[in-house]
């Protein structure tokens, strides 16, 4: 089986690839430079590496052109991220394969409403970021339920790992708030720290895609949730992490707008989504149709983060 992973030298294809090469598929990876994936594999030799600019390609009205003449089987798509991009791919796809996967995101919902939020609950995405994937899951489902065409849609939470800065109990990515809480020092929270986010090991969503491909007949025509067992508040991930680190807590709280004074104004932004989003969402429906079974907690797969980030001097514990 041939397989096509467009973007498998991110985050998830750091794993994803490997797990495919060592269940007997042979892959292409499909990028527009010659970055190395996050952690060292030997089977990273058996890859064959494609340089291919999507927007040139896909300006040209060739990107899925490009992608049919390679003849794959199976093709994982981990960076679309506009409606018109996911169209051009699909119809020259169309008949073509056996199965196409397609990276989505949780930010798909918008706000939480109840909880733990289900695949099935209307959508009320805002920020272009999730506007864009939400339209994109609706074409696909479309053309799934409608015509056939052989998708499954996976939503990762906030995706860990080793090698790159996790997000942080303050709704950022910046460093400093870990810091902080490694030296005992105050950390200050928005609000009252009772905003959730939903972090997933890179890892964990590699298998998502591999049970996805292994559950064909279950997994085509859905979408699900791709993240840890459980979310987190900011207040419990603090603490949790001010307890990792032998420490105390020290934690104050301030309104969002004077806390969005505290911080960067890109700190604040980021901050914002995370905390008007507050994911916190169900993996039932993964388990269930596609056996789907997170090895990593929130917190174990944050402490992996850390311990890489701690290793390579990033931040400095006492």
């Amino acid at each position: 089986m041939r397989a096509i992973i467009i973007g498998g030298s991110g985050h998830v294809g750091t794993y994803l690839v490997p797990r495919l090469v060592e269940s007997g598929y042979e892959v292409i990876n499909i990028s527009r430079g010659n970055r190395k994936p996050y952690r060292p594999h030997a089977v990273w030799s058996q890859v064959e590496q494609i340089t291919l600019n999507r927007s040139e390609k896909e300006s040209a009205g060739t990107f899925g052109r490009e992608i049919v003449k390679l003849k794959p089987d199976i093709v994982i798509d981990m960076i679309c991220f506009t409606e018109p991009s996911a169209k051009q791919l699909v119809e020259a796809l169309r008949g073509n394969i056996r199965h196409f996967l397609h990276c989505g995101t949780i930010w798909v919902h918008g706000h939480s409403a109840v909880v733990p939020t289900t695949e099935n609950q209307p959508r009320q995405p805002f920020g272009e970021y999730g506007i864009q994937k939400a339209a994109i899951e609706t074409y696909l489902l479309h053309e799934a339920r409608q015509n056939g065409f052989p998708v499954t849609i996976l939503h990762p939470g906030h995706i860990v790992g080793p090698g790159w800065p996790p997000l942080n109990p303050a709704g950022h990515f910046n460093l400093d708030a870990f810091q902080q809480l490694a030296a005992g020092k105050s950390l200050t929270l928005p609000n009252l720290g009772m905003e959730t986010v939903h972090h997933v090991h890179a890892d964990d969503v590699a298998q998502a895609f591999m049970k996805a491909v292994e559950y064909w007949s279950t997994a085509t025509g859905e979408s699900f949730h791709v993240v840890s067992p459980k979310a987190l508040t900011l207040r419990g991930y603090a603490e949790a992490i001010s307890a990792w680190f032998g420490k105390t807590p020290d934690l104050e709280f301030l309104p969002w707008e004077k806390w969005r004074t505290t911080v960067t104004p890109e700190d604040a932004e980021m901050t914002w989504d995370h905390i008007a989003h507050s994911p916190n969402c169900s993996i039932q429906k993964a388990r269930r149709l596609i056996d789907y079974n997170p090895r990593y907690s929130s917190l174990e797969a944050v402490y992996e983060a850390l311990e890489w980030i701690i290793a390579h001097d990033k931040i400095k514990v006492p």
